[in-house]
C-alpha cells in the first residue's frame, strides 16, 4: 500500500477457519461480511464512473435542515475520511469560533477475570454524551493511552456503541465522532468503522511503523516519509470507493451510519445490543469472549520481553504457515491428494479426504459443524450409478487468463470424458477448441459464462456449449468486476477476448449493465435465442437475500441458479474482498432452497453449489441442503499440480497452473486422468 498506493491483491479464494471457529485471537471486524449489491440494484463501477464518488463530507453539529443560519457553516470540509497523524493534534487543539473539539480515551481495566468491557463502555457512552452536553461539535475516542493498567476497547465496538447510545439519546446529529486508534490498519477495518458511524479515522500506529519500515529497509530510500503517507492513504480512498460501490453508494455521506455489513459468529444477544439492526442468522460468542481475545493480546504486548522480537508473527492468515491460523488445504492435504489421483490409490485418497474432513485437526467451515444422523443403508439400485452422480459435477469457472492454457485445456478434456461440464470463465475461449481432437477428446468447455457480453463474447462462442451462465457476482470478489494483470495478456489471450496485450484487464461490475430482474429476465431470453439448445443458469454468490434473488432468477426463467460461496474463486482478488466480502454457501443455499420452496418455485429450477468443495462429505452436505449439482474449483486445480503458493496473480506459478510465462509453463505436469481420478 505504501509502496505502489494500490490496495494487496490475492489469488486462490480464502481457506482459512472463520473467525468464530479459528483459535487466535480474533479483531471484531472479522466477524463480519461485506453486504453487495446483487440483481436487485446495481453497483457502481467506482472506476469507469468515479464522477459520480465522492469521499467528501461535512462533519460537526449539524443543525435543523429545514433552516438556515451562520451555525449551520460551522462545520469540517474533510475531502476523505483519513486523518494523519498531524491533522489529528490540529483537531485536538482547535475551538474556532464555537467549533470546539475534545478527547475521551476509549480505554478499559485489563484486570483479567472481571468483566470490565461492560464497565468501560458505559463509562465511554456517558463520557461522550457529557462532552455533547457540554457543546463539543467533534468528540476523538482515542486509544492513545493505552499502558500496562488500561487495555483499548476495540475500536469498531466503541463506535458503534457511542454511535447507538446517542441515536437512542436523540444527541447524534450534535456532534461527530473521529476515531484515533492503533488498531486499525486495513481497508475492511476503516469501512466498517465508517459504516457504524466514524466520521474521521486516525490510524496512527500505521504512521509511525512506516519509519520503522524505511529502518529495516522495506520501503525505497527515495521515498518520502510525505509520500509514504500519502500512498497508504490513496490505497485505503481507493479500497473505500470500491467497497462503497459493491452496494451501489457513490457518496461516503451517504455511506455512514449505513450498516451494511452481516456477522457470522457473534450471538444475538450482543448484536442487538451493540449493533442494532445488523443480520446475524449464526449464532457465536458474545462480550466476554470479546474482552477475553482483546485482553489476550493487550498482555501479550506487554508481556516482559515482548519488546525484543525482531519480527512478528505473520499470522497465516493469507498463506498458510506451520503453527498458524488454521486452512482447510495443509501442505499434507495437498500431496495425499495428489499422490492419490496420480497413482488411482483409493486408500491415499481416504486419507486425504480423513485430513481435511477431521473437524478437531481442520474446523474451518461451518458444515464442519454438521453431524450425520445415522440410519440404515440405501440399497444400491435406490441409488444413481456413478455415471450419472459425475454428470452433476463441474469445474468451477476459471478463465483462460487466470489459469495457464495446458491446465484450461485439461479441465475440459476431463470433464468431457466423463460426461461433466467445465466452465470456460469470462475469458472467451480459442475457436480451436471447438474441433474435436483426432483420439475423440474435445477441449471445449461446455459451459460459457457472460459477464456484460465482455471479453471473447460472440455469436460463435454463445452456440458452442451447452449451458450459458450469466455471472452477477463471483465466489472471491461478489459486487466487482474481475481483473487479469497486464502481464499475463499476452498475444493468444489478448486475441482471445478482443483485447491489447500487456493491458491490465478490470471488468466492470459483473452486472453493470443490469439494473432489475426485468433486465435479467431480458438477457435470458436472449441468449435463450442466441442459442435454443443451451441451458441458461445464473452465478450468485451467499449473503442475507440471497433467496429472494434466486426466486427472481427462477421467474426470470433461467434453467439453473448458482449458490457460490465467498470462500471459492481462484482469480485475482483485492485481499479485503478475499476476506471480508460475501458469506458461506451453507448459509446462502439454505436460505435459497427454502425460498424456492416456499413460493412453489423449487421444480421449476435447478439449483447448484460451490465454493472450497473439497471431499465427498462437502457434496453431501450440500446435497442436503438443497443442491443439485457441485461445482470444483481449487481442489481440480491441486489434482493438476496446483501447491497453492497463491501467486497466481504475480504470473509466478512454479508449476505452470496459474501462469503465462512459456518457461514456467512447460513444467505443467497434469494429465485429464488425475481429474478424473478425484
Amino acid at each position: 500500500m505504501v509502496r505502489n498506493s494500490q490496495e494487496p491483491v490475492g489469488s486462490m479464494g480464502n481457506d482459512a477457519a472463520l473467525a468464530i471457529l479459528s483459535d487466535k485471537p480474533q479483531l471484531l471486524y472479522n466477524y463480519f461480511k461485506q453486504l453487495f449489491a446483487q440483481v436487485t440494484n446495481p453497483p457502481i463501477d467506482p472506476y469507469r464512473e468515479n464522477l459520480v464518488m465522492s469521499l467528501m463530507s461535512f462533519v460537526g453539529r449539524q443543525h435543523n435542515m429545514l433552516e438556515e443560519s451562520p451555525e449551520h457553516c460551522r462545520q469540517l470540509k474533510l475531502y476523505h475520511p483519513m486523518l494523519t497523524n498531524d491533522d489529528i493534534e490540529r483537531l485536538r487543539n482547535t475551538d474556532f469560533r464555537g467549533f470546539r473539539v475534545c478527547t475521551v480515551p476509549m480505554l478499559f481495566n485489563a484486570e483479567l477475570n472481571q468483566s470490565t468491557l461492560k464497565k468501560g463502555l458505559d463509562t465511554l457512552c456517558r463520557a461522550v454524551e457529557q462532552k455533547v452536553d457540554e457543546g463539543y461539535s467533534m468528540v476523538i475516542l482515542s486509544d492513545r493511552e493505552i499502558n500496562k493498567n488500561e487495555a483499548a476497547i476495540p475500536a469498531l465496538l466503541a463506535v458503534s456503541n457511542v454511535h447507538h447510545h446517542l441515536v437512542e439519546a436523540s444527541k447524534r446529529h450534535m456532534t461527530a465522532l473521529v476515531l484515533e486508534s492503533g488498531e486499525v490498519r486495513e481497508v475492511h477495518h476503516f469501512a466498517m468503522l465508517l459504516s457504524y458511524g466514524a466520521s474521521g479515522i486516525n490510524p496512527y500506529l500505521v504512521f509511525e511503523s512506516m519509519h520503522e519500515l524505511r529502518k529495516r529497509g522495506y520501503l525505497p530510500e527515495d521515498l518520502s516519509m510525505t509520500s509514504a503517507t500519502m500512498h497508504f492513504m490513496t490505497a485505503v480512498n481507493k479500497g473505500l470507493l470500491k467497497v462503497m460501490s459493491k452496494m451501489g453508494i457513490s457518496t461516503i455521506r451517504s455511506y455512514r451510519h449505513s450498516q451494511t455489513y452481516e456477522a457470522i459468529g457473534l450471538n444475538e444477544q450482543f448484536v442487538s445490543t451493540y449493533f442494532p439492526g445488523t443480520a446475524s442468522r449464526i449464532g457465536g460468542i458474545g462480550l466476554d469472549t470479546i474482552e477475553e481475545e482483546t485482553l489476550k493480546r493487550h498482555h501479550a504486548a506487554f508481556r516482559p520481553g515482548s519488546l525484543q522480537y525482531e519480527r512478528l508473527d505473520s499470522g497465516g492468515n493469507y498463506s498458510y504457515r506451520r503453527h498458524s491460523e488454521k486452512h482447510l488445504f495443509s501442505p499434507e492435504a495437498i500431496t495425499l491428494l495428489q499422490k492419490s489421483v496420480r497413482e488411482a490409490d483409493y486408500n491415499l485418497f481416504k486419507q486425504y479426504t480423513a485430513e481435511i474432513n477431521d473437524i478437531n485437526k481442520n474446523l474451518c467451515t461451518l458444515r464442519g459443524l454438521f453431524k450425520f444422523k445415522t440410519s440404515g443403508p440405501v440399497p444400491l439400485d435406490k441409488v444413481e450409478p456413478v455415471e450419472n452422480i459425475v454428470k452433476r459435477f463441474v469445474t468451477s469457472a476459471m478463465s483462460f487468463g487466470s489459469i495457464s492454457k495446458e491446465a484450461h485445456e485439461t479441465l475440459a478434456i476431463a470433464m468431457n470424458r466423463i460426461g461433466a461440464k467445465s466452465n470456460s470463465g469470462e475469458g472467451g475461449e480459442d475457436e480451436e477448441r471447438y474441433i474435436p481432437l483426432p483420439n475423440g477428446d474435445s477441449k471445449k468447455s461446455k459451459i460459457k459464462q457472460v459477464a456484460s457480453a465482455r471479453f471473447g463474447v460472440t455469436s460463435n462462442y454463445l452456440v458452442n456449449s451447452e449451458e450459458l451462465q450469466i455471472k452477477m457476482a463471483q465466489g472471491a470478489k461478489p459486487g466487482e468486476g474481475g481483473q487479469l494483470p497486464g502481464f499475463k495478456v499476452d498475444e493468444m489471450i489478448a486475441k482471445v477476448r478482443h483485447a491489447t496485450p500487456g493491458v491490465m484487464l478490470i471488468s466492470p461490475p459483473p452486472h453493470h449493465d443490469i439494473y432489475s430482474i426485468e433486465d435479467l429476465s431480458q438477457l435470458i431470453y436472449d441468449l435463450k435465442n442466441a442459442n435454443p439448445k443451451a441451458r441458461v443458469s445464473v452465478k450468485l454468490v451467499a449473503e442475507v437475500g440471497v433467496g429472494t434473488v434466486a426466486a427472481g432468477v427462477a421467474k426470470a426463467k433461467a434453467d439453473m441458479v448458482l449458490i457460490s460461496g465467498n470462500d471459492g474463486g481462484t482469480g485475482a482478488s483485492p485481499l479485503s474482498s478475499i476476506k471480508h466480502a460475501g458469506s458461506s454457501w451453507e448459509i446462502g443455499l439454505a436460505e435459497a432452497q427454502q425460498v424456492l420452496v416456499m413460493n412453489k418455485l423449487r421444480e421449476k429450477i435447478r439449483v447448484q453449489v460451490d465454493g472450497q468443495i473439497k471431499t465427498g462429505r462437502d457434496v453431501v452436505i450440500g446435497a442436503l441442503l438443497g443442491a443439485e449439482e457441485f461445482g470444483f474449483g481449487s481442489t481440480a486445480l491441486v489434482t493438476l499440480g496446483c501447491i497453492m503458493m497463491r501467486k497466481c496473480h504475480q504470473n509466478t506459478c512454479p508449476v505452470g497452473v496459474a501462469t503465462q510465462n512459456p518457461e514456467l509453463r512447460k513444467r505443467f505436469r497434469g494429465q485429464p486422468e488425475h481429474v478424473i481420478n478425484f
